[in-house]
């Protein structure tokens, strides 16, 4: 009998602890392919109190930001995890085209960086691929925080796609102050000065303007401030809204200037990094760049290069008094899991504290206007006094002004100027493309 028992009880135990190892491994394995499913698409069962940042932001001074603003949220929210899905790539090429698989196979992300303006409206909204945040705004009472002008470029049909995290300006020219002064060089404020002030340092043997078009956005950039220097502002923005042809005499004459530029530039521009291209002004081996002020961010935080001391800054010659507005924002994508939290982040983004935390390192100004301009540098505090008083136009290059078709046809048409130099075959393209707008 006592033999019997003792089987019994073995028997017990054995199973107790088969049921238990069992029970440890369905955990492990819950947790590994929670993990993964998070990672992949933002969807974790198993993980309450998640949230997907998906972005682009992995090179100099905006990776600093974005792990200095995920670091704070997880201070105030310590309950609600944070997946940094950042997706290299100059300025979204890649994150875009990983982005659109993962939203047409209905697998989005909580949230998702973009760019306000038509890269969100025509792209995201028009296929109802986003929640309104019309309520969002009102319970944290932004309606007055944000310029006007800010949120009309994250709405459509009166309501609210994305939350501005920052503002960027695209038609900043940085400058070597070592290289001017030297040559006792005036800052240029027209393009018939920046060709003066080109000529004597091709002279001198010094690379007047550094340009790398590794990527397909580059020139596109330098190409659409030349545009605004022909037609201000206001004209520019009848450009891209179709009521200005794209043969017009000053559409023609910015292509012209465009051409001319190019004789200024380094002759290994298309093996070149926007980064590669900054590293030439910062070593002295070119004088100038055309590049959002990412690129300060890059300066300073990258290369310890000081404002105002090392390298200066103007806006592109016959653009004074006008802004070329870039600015990264955040939505709520249709049928993400953790609503709630993600609209935590999405208050969070939108907060004084948070946008202070993020800009400094990043290079550009908050979004907000009532952010501490005592946080900034020289740079920074000039920005934003410019930002306030500016007119502002949308940026083609990064999305805003005009649809992705007619962004990608742009692009297109400008590399291909930038190797052949035709501006006949260059105004033809943009007027083809033109009905994608």
């Amino acid at each position: 009998m006592k033999k019997i028992l003792s089987l019994l009880m073995l028997s017990l135990v054995l199973i107790i602890a088969a049921c238990s190892s069992g029970s440890d491994s369905d955990s492990s394995s819950g947790t590994d392919d929670d993990s993964k499913g998070t990672d992949s698409g933002g969807k974790d069962s198993g993980s309450a109190g998640s949230v997907e940042i998906f972005s682009w932001w992995t090179g100099a001074g905006e990776e600093d930001g974005l792990l200095a603003l995920i670091d704070l949220f997880n201070e105030k929210f310590p309950d609600i995890e944070v997946k940094n899905a950042a997706v290299a790539g100059g300025a979204g090429t890649n994150a875009k085209a990983v982005l659109a698989t993962r939203m047409q196979g209905n697998d989005p992300p909580s949230t998702f960086q973009v760019h306000g303006g038509e890269e969100l409206n025509k792209s995201w909204v028009a296929a109802n691929k986003m929640e309104a945040l019309n309520e969002l705004y009102e319970a944290n009472d932004w309606m007055d925080k944000f310029p006007e002008s800010l949120i009309d470029l994250v709405s459509s049909d009166g309501n609210i796609y994305s939350v501005p995290v920052n503002i960027h300006r695209g038609n900043v020219i940085f400058y070597n102050m070592e290289i001017f002064n030297e040559h006792n060089l005036e800052v240029p404020t027209t393009m018939d000065e920046f060709f003066a002030v080109a000529e004597k340092l091709e002279a001198a043997g010094v690379v007047p303007l550094a340009l790398g078009d590794k990527e397909t956005w580059e020139a596109t950039q330098v190409f659409e401030n030349l545009l605004a220097a022909e037609l201000g502002a206001d004209d520019y923005i009848k450009l891209f809204n179709g009521e200005i042809e794209f043969d017009d005499a000053r559409v023609v004459k910015a292509a012209e200037n465009f051409d001319k530029l190019l004789n200024y530039v380094n002759d290994d521009h298309a093996s070149r990094s926007w980064q590669d291209s900054a590293q030439l002004v910062a070593e002295g081996d070119a004088a100038m760049l055309n590049m959002g002020d990412w690129a300060k961010g890059y300066f300073v935080n990258d290369l310890g290069l000081v404002t105002n001391e090392d390298f200066g800054y103007f806006a592109f010659p016959d653009t004074v008094g006008e802004f070329a507005v870039i600015t990264d924002t955040f939505g709520l994508p249709t049928g993400v899991e953790h609503v709630e939290e993600t609209k935590e982040f999405l208050t969070f983004l939108g907060s004084v504290e948070a946008q202070d935390v993020f800009n400094p390192l990043k290079g550009s100004i908050p979004a907000r206007i009532d952010a501490d301009p005592s946080k900034y540098d020289d740079y920074g505090k000039d920005t934003i006094e410019d930002f306030k008083t500016a007119k502002l136009f949308p940026t083609l290059a990064h999305g805003s002004a005009a649809s992705e078709g007619f962004v990608t046809k742009a692009n297109q048409a400008v590399n291909i100027f930038v190797t052949q130099r035709d501006v006949d075959n260059l105004i033809s393209a943009l007027k083809s493309a033109a009905p994608e707008m």
